[in-house]
C-alpha cells in the first residue's frame, strides 16, 4: 500500500515566511501544483484541505484539493479530523501539521503525523532532484 498523506494546507503555507499572504490564493495553487507533481512522481495519495476555497480552484491530476465545510479560523483542522474519524483505517494516514492540538487530535485516532517543515523539505528535496536532471 502506498503511502496517504492528508495535508494541513495553510499550515504548510504558513511554515514558510515567503510574503504568502500577499496572494494566498496564489500561494494555494502553488502548494496544489507542487503535491499533484509529488503525487504523480511518488505514486502516493495526497489530500490537501484549505481553510477556504481559493477563488479558482487549482487543476490537479492526482492530488485531491478541498476547502473546509464550515468557515473560521482552524477550519482545515475541524475537517481533517473529521476526516480521519471516518476512515476506516486511520493509521494508514500521515496528517502534515504543525498544530499541536491537531496533531495531538489525529494521533489520538490512530494517523501518524508529520511537521509542516519537514514535509516542505521532502518537497523541496523532491524539486531539486527533478531540476538536477
Amino acid at each position: 500500500m502506498s503511502k496517504r498523506w492528508l495535508v494541513d494546507g495553510m499550515n504548510v503555507i504558513g511554515s514558510r515566511p515567503d510574503k504568502w499572504w500577499n496572494d494566498p490564493d496564489r500561494a494555494m495553487h502553488l502548494l496544489a501544483t507542487a503535491l499533484d507533481e509529488y503525487s504523480k512522481s511518488t505514486g502516493e495519495e495526497v489530500t490537501v484541505v484549505f481553510d477556504r476555497a481559493p477563488t479558482t480552484p487549482p487543476e490537479t491530476k492526482r492530488a485531491f484539493v478541498t476547502a473546509a465545510s464550515r468557515k473560521g479560523r482552524n477550519a482545515a483542522d475541524h475537517e481533517i479530523v473529521d476526516m480521519v474519524k471516518l476512515e476506516e483505517d486511520p493509521s494508514s494516514l500521515t496528517v502534515v501539521t504543525s498544530d499541536r492540538r491537531l496533531r495531538d487530535q489525529v494521533q489520538a485516532l490512530g494517523s501518524r503525523t508529520v511537521s509542516s517543515g519537514k514535509f516542505r523539505d521532502l518537497l523541496d528535496a523532491r524539486d531539486e532532484r527533478r531540476t538536477d536532471r
